[in-house]
């Protein structure tokens, strides 16, 4: 068999570089198509992985939320005394809460007003799994005194320089002023251009209308040895209210992660550009097929002629259609890399290249090349030879 794949004459390639123009038109197209999918899903998959990157910091087992809870941006709260019942339910090790909120600030460098999510928590007992936030936590205990995202959105290098350098620099918040005592990297998300950290008395400095019983999020931390999903199941039995929602980590996450894919108006909107990618990736290919098939149809009517089958010219049509796809392919992976680049820097947000998509953006191109092949056949496979002639 190999040896009949060596001796076989590459026609399909022969008659696309006959005509280097059209080559080069196609290629751009589905390079073009390419970029256009690399682009939607690497902006699809930032959207998921930002807005649930703080989800996967929480130190916590179990989570309790409001049933009213949409996302992290729009969380309802519920009452402290649901944690004093959690703590009752054998195999909880602890039931923290957890303040979050959305605020306005002004950025201490350009003095514009920008949105970003504060989160308050008792400092002696760390609530999210980030060192430069743990080793930090004495420093936020001292009043009006935040630890602020190194990796927010916007200007803040002069800021960080500051702070870095052990300079004291405040900003004001809702007419309040706060102190920035110190730095951790998160990074933003499609929510808020960066986060702010605290205690919990300092929270609720920055929203005096929120009472100290209302908390957003109740971290519950399995003693070891029992199963969280058992605890988790006996904590739902056992609390049977319907202002609270028991959950464990994992679920919890896929929560917000379906909020931004089904809930979401902008999950849509990057789920249709990879189909019009697709779309568009297939009506290039079909023209460069179908021109080439009319182009050569007397020498097709000739090979019938002479005894070939349509499997034959079928296989020449779908051997172009892979070396469009595979050639094609190439610059439409290259380019992603540069814009996914520029992407990150300008948003902070977490855009870059995977294996999985590289191999998964393939496999579309390959499919799309591959249907535009068998719909540009169609002609083909109704040629009479006598009617050439």
């Amino acid at each position: 068999m190999f040896q009949q794949l060596q001796s076989r004459t590459p026609l399909g390639w022969l008659q696309l570089s006959h005509n280097k123009n059209r080559l080069l038109v196609a290629l751009a197209g589905i390079a073009f198509a390419d970029v256009l999918i690399f682009m939607q899903l690497g902006f699809q998959n930032a959207l998921y992985d930002s807005n649930t990157r703080l989800n996967r910091t929480f130190i916590a087992d179990i989570i309790l939320i409001s049933p009213q809870s949409r996302n992290m941006q729009n969380l309802a709260t519920f009452s402290r005394r649901r944690l004093l019942q959690a703590a009752d339910v054998p195999g909880v090790k602890s039931a923290e809460g957890l303040y979050i909120g959305s605020l306005t600030w002004k950025n201490p460098q350009t003095r514009r007003k920008t949105t970003v999510q504060a989160i308050g928590f008792n400092p002696e007992q760390p609530a999210l799994n980030v060192p430069e936030i743990n080793s930090q936590l004495n420093k936020i205990k001292l009043p009006d005194t935040f630890l602020f995202d190194r990796g927010a959105r916007g200007e803040y290098e002069k800021v960080f320089q500051q702070v870095d350098t052990g300079q004291i620099v405040t900003t004001e918040v809702d007419k309040r002023t706060i102190t920035i005592g110190g730095l951790f990297k998160l990074g933003a998300s499609f929510g808020a251009d960066g986060t702010l950290i605290s205690s919990d008395e300092n929270f609720l400095r920055l929203f005096p209308r929120r009472q100290s019983g209302s908390i957003s999020l109740g971290l519950i931390n399995v003693k070891s040895g029992y199963d969280p999903q058992q605890v988790a199941a006996n904590l739902k039995s056992y609390l049977k209210s319907e202002d609270i929602k028991v959950l464990t980590r994992a679920e919890y996450i896929k929560m917000e992660e379906d909020y931004w894919k089904t809930e979401s108006p902008i999950g849509f909107i990057f789920g249709l550009g990879v189909s019009m990618g697709f779309i568009v990736g297939v009506i290039i290919v079909y023209q460069v097929l179908s021109t080439d098939v009319n182009a050569h149809m007397k020498e097709y009517a000739t090979f019938k002629a002479m005894g070939y089958r349509n499997s034959y010219l079928l296989g020449v049509i779908f051997e172009e259609a892979i070396i469009l796809a595979v050639l094609g392919f190439i610059p439409g992976f290259i380019v992603p890399l540069g814009l996914y680049s520029l992407a990150a820097n300008a948003t902070n947000l977490p855009i870059y290249m995977t294996a999985v998509r590289a191999i998964v953006v393939l496999l579309l191109t390959i499919i799309m090349c591959t249907i535009s092949g068998a719909v540009a056949t169609q002609k083909l496979q109704s040629a009479d030879p006598a009617d050439m002639f």
